[in-house]
This record gives structure tokens, C-alpha cells and sequence, in this order.
């Protein structure tokens, strides 16, 4: 199908659209309602669409194509009302496409504003001046839905004017949400995303939040404050989203810029290295004083480089003075015992033995958790 300009569009429509405008002025809609307008530039007659094979066609359609605000002539009387008139380019199917489904954003979500086979629509029952948000997907036949286009904001009018909307109460909406940075939480298992606060002549209550799927734009959580989280999606795929501010009046901003955001795996969990050495500790005492020897054991079959060895000594009144075959050190309660230049490996299977002298106040129980190079070992 040809592209239409306006106002060759609109020119065949003109006295449709007033006497469908007036109709809808004497009788308000509660919801926002549509007027389908004919898409071929040369009867005016919506131009027909092959038809599928249901049940067997599983292709869907391409998303619709570059979006625009087309508005509609002005009406020849009655009272204005505000309009949003949108044209976008046909998409294309294996079978064909059947018709689109345009989707208009609320403070409760997107809710769909009206169904068409053309690519020409206005919706009708709008605020005159304030800006709404769609989106537009393609179907065929058998049912399939196209992906949906990106989120499209435009403001009503009245035909080809704009004029101020004559609401009453808090209508100025806040400002658009600004500065996305995503992955900004590395360590949460998912997406995430940050961004730089909106500002309402009020107050800005949270940030709706939506995810684009293969069909539809879904709303996936509201925000607080100024980042998003969103759990249970595949690692490594990467998800596309936009949001709103919100106040308390349900005034809505403009949408966000996209953003593509990587589902992270998260910080690995820790996982200690698995048991492959054994200790043997021996100690004998005497008033005011303790030596102790420690045989390191390597269980497994690697060699153990530049081994440090550690443990705590259970009463507070045990104290390492010196020692051998080891830097010694100790940190109230804790000690450790690193490899010297002339043992710093331990080959598997092997064993090394070490040794100190320490003074105590109290009593002298062996120490307890001994770990070697972060792994735990087990007592002999």
C-alpha cells in the first residue's frame, strides 16, 4: 500500500470524521474510543487483506513501521474534544495481515483503544493537550501477533490545533525519566537498570516500569526509587524496557528512552575449596608456657604451593612467641603460619612439619579450624 500524506488522507474522510466527532461530542465515551478511517488513496475503502490458513500458520507478522501523528481535519461543529490521529507504515506477513491492534497507555497499564484493518486510526474521548503513549502491533489470520512497535507519544488535538486542556486539579505530568544506565547492580541474579529522578510541580509516587515480549509491552513493577530489579529470566539474554513517572494525581511523563539490559548471573556463590589436607597437632605445656608441633598433611595429588596455614587458638591467654619452618603471626585469637622459601611446596601425598613456642595464662586446648590455602582440613 502506497504511503498517504495528508491532507490527500484525510480529504475523502473529512465529513465522516466531523459527523463522527460531533456524535461523540453529544455522547462522551467513558473510555477512549476509535474512528477507523480508509486507507486506500484511490476509493477511500479500506483495502483488502488476504487471508490465512488458521492452524497451520505460525509466522507472524513484521512490527508496524515508523509511527507518526496524522490528525484528522477540524470538526465543523460542536464542542472540540481531543483527538490523537496516527498513521504508521503496513507491516508485512507470509499469509497477510488481517489488522492491528492499538494499545494507549493508563496509570493501570496499556489497555487496548481500538482494533483497525487500516493503517490510518483516531482515538477519540482525549484531554485536548495533554500527551498520550501507544503502541501498535500487526495480526494475521491465524492469529499470530506481530512484535510490538516502540512506545509512541503524541498529543491530543482538536483537528489541527492544539489548545490548552482545561482541566481542573493537578494535570502537569512529571518529567520524563532521564540518564538510564543498565546492569548497574552486577550482583543481583537478572536485569537492572538505574536512572536519574523525574521532578513534578507535586511530588513524583514511583515509576512504572514495562519489558517489551515477542506480542506486547507488560508492565513488570513499580519502582520506588530510582532502580529496577527483575528476577527469573535467562542468564546472558538481553531484555528491553522503558518507564513512566507517575504522581499522585495519575498524571503520567513521557517514556524513558529504551533500554537493553543483560540478565546477569550474579557474583558466583563462594565455594570453599574442597577438602584435601589433614593435621596432626601435638602440644605439651608448662607453667606459663606451651610448644606445639603441626604436620601438614597434602591428601590430594597436587602439589600445594606457597601454603599458608591457619588456625585459632581457643583461650585468649594462649599467645604464639616464636616458631620454625614457618612465618608466625598471630591476630587475637587468630594465627598463621606461612610457607619459607625452602618448603613452599608440598607435594601430593607428602607431608611437612612445623612448629612454636607460646605463652599461656589459663588453660591450653588445641586450637580449632585449621585451613590451608582457604580450604578446610580435617583433624588427625
Amino acid at each position: 500500500m502506497s504511503r498517504l500524506s495528508w491532507p490527500a488522507a484525510w480529504t475523502a474522510a473529512g465529513a465522516v470524521a466531523a459527523a463522527l466527532l460531533a456524535a461523540n461530542i453529544a455522547a462522551p465515551p467513558v473510555l477512549a474510543t476509535s474512528v477507523v478511517y480508509a486507507a486506500s488513496a484511490s476509493t477511500g475503502e479500506p483495502t483488502p487483506q488476504p487471508s490465512g490458513s488458521p492452524g497451520t500458520d505460525t509466522t507472524p507478522p513484521t512490527a508496524p513501521g515508523e509511527v507518526r501523528p496524522c490528525p484528522p481535519p477540524l470538526p465543523t461543529g460542536g464542542t472540540p474534544q481531543g483527538v490523537v490521529g496516527l498513521c504508521w507504515t503496513a507491516s508485512t506477513d507470509d499469509v497477510g495481515v488481517t489488522g492491528y491492534e492499538v494499545y494507549r497507555l493508563t496509570p493501570d497499564g496499556f489497555v487496548k483503544a481500538t482494533s483497525t484493518t487500516s493503517t490510518i486510526t483516531v482515538i477519540t474521548g482525549l484531554t485536548i493537550g495533554r500527551t498520550y503513549t501507544f503502541y501498535i502491533v500487526a495480526k494475521d489470520a491465524a492469529g499470530n501477533t506481530s512484535r510490538p512497535t516502540a512506545p509512541f507519544s503524541t498529543a491530543a488535538v482538536t483537528g489541527m490545533s492544539v489548545s490548552p486542556s482545561p482541566g481542573t486539579g493537578d494535570t502537569t505530568p512529571p518529567t520524563k525519566p532521564t540518564g538510564i544506565q543498565a546492569n548497574c547492580l552486577p550482583d543481583f541474579k537478572g536485569t537492572s537498570f538505574c536512572w536519574t529522578p523525574s521532578t513534578d510541580d507535586v511530588g513524583v509516587t514511583g515509576y512504572d516500569v514495562y519489558r517489551r515480549t515477542d506480542t506486547a509491552w507488560i508492565p513488570v513493577g513499580t519502582a520506588i526509587g530510582t532502580h529496577f530489579t527483575e528476577g527469573n529470566l535467562v542468564t546472558g539474554e538481553s531484555y528491553v524496557y522503558f518507564m513512566v513517572a507517575q504522581d499522585a494525581a495519575g498524571n503520567l511523563s513521557l517514556p524513558s528512552d529504551l533500554i537493553t539490559a543483560r540478565a546477569s548471573g550474579g557474583y558466583p556463590t563462594y565455594s570453599p575449596p574442597p577438602v584435601s589436607c589433614k593435621i596432626e597437632y601435638t602440644a605439651w605445656s608448662w607453667s606459663g608456657g606451651f610448644s606445639a608441633t603441626v604436620k601438614i598433611i597434602n591428601l590430594g595429588q597436587t602439589p600445594m604451593n606457597n601454603w599458608t596455614l591457619r588456625f585459632v587458638l581457643p583461650d585468649a591467654g594462649q599467645k604464639v612467641a616464636n616458631g620454625w619452618s614457618a612465618t608466625w603471626s598471630q591476630s587475637g585469637k587468630d594465627v598463621t603460619a606461612s610457607a619459607m622459601p625452602w618448603n613452599s611446596v608440598i607435594q601430593g601425598g607428602a607431608s611437612l612439619q612445623i612448629g612454636f613456642n607460646g605463652t599461656l595464662t589459663g588453660a591450653n586446648p588445641d586450637p580449632t579450624g585449621f585451613t590451608l590455602n582457604g580450604g578446610v582440613c580435617i583433624r588427625g
